[in-house]
């Protein structure tokens, strides 16, 4: 049994000693620990949130970063749990320097690590790193805020825990969802990094050098105040200094001609060139270049001409939003309709109204055959009621991108055959032919899993540049249309005769791509 004559606190309540030095009644201190708890854990999880986002949108692959970063983190954090554990004897001055550092590393994450990525090229370093400094201090948050919760007013351990986490799981639910519907919306990575850091900073230093002012020093006091206004003068300036960092670092990324820098609630949209003779447009979407000039155009053709050699009165355009192969489309004067789908209303809009853009795509969305919807491609063809159409052009994002893996799932090329019509075509691109040729092999067998025939082709230079996957119901389909096809206006819309050719199918068979199992990007 264990010998509790000689404590000197009650259960439940502060030592003589604490109580005389709070400025508030013993429970009204713990109730503002427990909401700095709270505003901690929110803060903690914006910091993880704006790192898994960076490094998708600079790195890729969604998944592997995510994995790797949240890894990261979890293990650091236990590391800052076995620190923390040597100064407990100095709770209140250690949460402080720590909640000072954290905001500081924090807050100014994003803006590092674009640096880093816009001037040397490559951050996967530097953001493992990061991750690693933020999880150790966020790991030696709660054990140091326990010891504070009790010193407050002593209770027995199991509740304790349960208090503090509480606080903790609440804080974090209202960190993750402020992140995508509050911050990033509308301040941004940059700029919603800086924010939190200062919100950061200043619940940890209102916490220890107001409430627990009486367990310091002078002299520690004076340190820790000046640590907080040196850091929130830090991230002031920063974030003044927000806007003319991102240009700078667009122009090291993008170089020196960016005309829209956009971040609509799909992707990120930069478009460069296209207003003066000799800069071609280029559009990025995420950080990967999507529309390349006239070079680009060759590409759409490559896409629609096969698909169109059949009947096209009604056509599908899923994607494709930059216009361009609508264009292509729009060039046969038999097409009597086009639906064009596409999930980001912002892209649409630029390719509208954009003067190098529109230009591009021959102001293809101004033409009255064609019907606009603003929706994700795979919910309108699941959930929507729809004619059939004798063409389905699936012009989608790159195949390199964790986050299209549905719309290269044998599900979603279900949904797309469901929408073909008897006798009718499916397109779709599969990538780079030599860089992506297991990529370009399972998105073949993953549209012949949903059901189809199809015929796999390459375009460029012995039809080894890029790749596309023809596809029907029955029989596959023959090629065709290489020179124009019948309908088509305009000379240059054709390709040169052989420009397109059929591709041997390799002797080893490879797995289809589904939402359980997504094959694509294959690794």
């Amino acid at each position: 049994m264990i010998d509790q004559r000689h404590r000197s606190e009650a259960p439940g309540r502060p030592g003589p000693s604490l109580a005389a030095r709070l400025p508030v009644a013993a429970g009204a201190a713990r109730a503002l620990v427990l909401a700095a708890v709270f505003v901690c854990a929110a803060c903690g999880l914006v910091y993880e949130l704006e790192l898994v986002a960076l490094a998708s949108y600079l790195v890729g692959d969604s998944v592997t970063q995510a994995s790797v970063i949240l890894s990261v983190m979890v293990f650091a954090m236990g590391c800052g749990s076995l620190l923390a554990k040597r100064l407990r004897g100095r709770a209140a001055v250690a949460f402080a320097a720590i909640e000072t550092g954290l905001a500081l590393v924090g807050g100014l994450s994003v803006m590092v690590l674009y640096a880093v990525f816009a001037w040397w090229g490559q951050a996967t370093a530097a953001m493992v790193g990061c991750a690693f400094a933020i999880g150790v201090l966020t790991g030696a948050e709660v054990p140091l805020l326990m010891v504070l919760v009790q010193r407050v007013r002593r209770q027995d351990a199991g509740g304790a825990v349960a208090d503090l986490f509480a606080a903790d799981y609440v804080g974090a639910l209202v960190g993750g969802l402020a992140f995508p519907f509050l911050l990033l919306p509308h301040a941004g990575q940059l700029t919603g990094a800086l924010v939190t850091g200062v919100v950061n900073a200043a619940a940890g230093g209102a916490t220890v050098l107001w409430l627990f002012r009486g367990d310091l020093s002078r002299r520690a006091r004076g340190w820790l105040l000046l640590a907080n206004v040196l850091v929130l003068a830090v991230l002031a300036g920063a974030a003044a200094a927000a806007g003319p960092f991102e240009r700078a670092a667009r122009r090291a990324v993008y170089g020196g001609d960016v005309r829209v820098a956009e971040q609509s609630d799909v992707e990120d949209i930069v478009l460069t060139g296209g207003d003066t003779p000799g800069h071609p447009l280029r559009l990025y979407l995420d950080g990967r270049l999507r529309v390349a000039g006239p070079a680009t155009v060759r590409s759409a053709r490559a896409l629609v001409r096969p698909a169109l050699a059949g009947p096209h009165a009604r056509v599908l355009l899923l994607g494709g939003g930059d216009g361009l192969t609508l264009r292509e489309v729009l060039r046969y004067g038999d097409v009597a309709a086009v639906t064009a789908v596409q999930p980001d209303a912002e892209l649409l809009r630029l390719a509208r109204t954009d003067p190098g853009l529109s230009r591009l795509n021959g102001h293809a969305y101004a033409d009255p055959r064609v019907r606009t919807v603003t929706a994700d491609p795979f919910d309108w063809l699941r959930y929507g009621r729809h004619a059939t159409y004798d063409v389905v052009l699936a012009d989608l994002p790159d195949p390199g991108l964790t986050r299209s893996a549905k719309l290269y799932s044998q599900e979603f090329f279900g949904l797309a055959a469901r929408a073909l019509a008897p006798g009718g075509r499916l397109a779709v691109p599969g990538g780079a032919m030599a860089g992506q040729a297991r990529t370009f092999w399972t998105i073949d067998a993953t549209v012949r899993a949903a059901g189809l025939r199809t015929t796999p082709y390459g375009a460029g230079a012995g039809g080894g540049g890029r790749g596309y996957v023809l596809a029907a119901r029955g029989s596959a389909p023959r090629l065709g249309g290489e020179a124009g096809g019948a309908g088509a206006r305009g000379g240059a819309a054709g390709l040169a005769a052989g420009e397109l050719r059929e591709v041997a199918r390799p002797a080893r068979a490879f797995p289809p791509s589904t939402l359980l199992r997504p094959r694509v990007p294959a690794p």
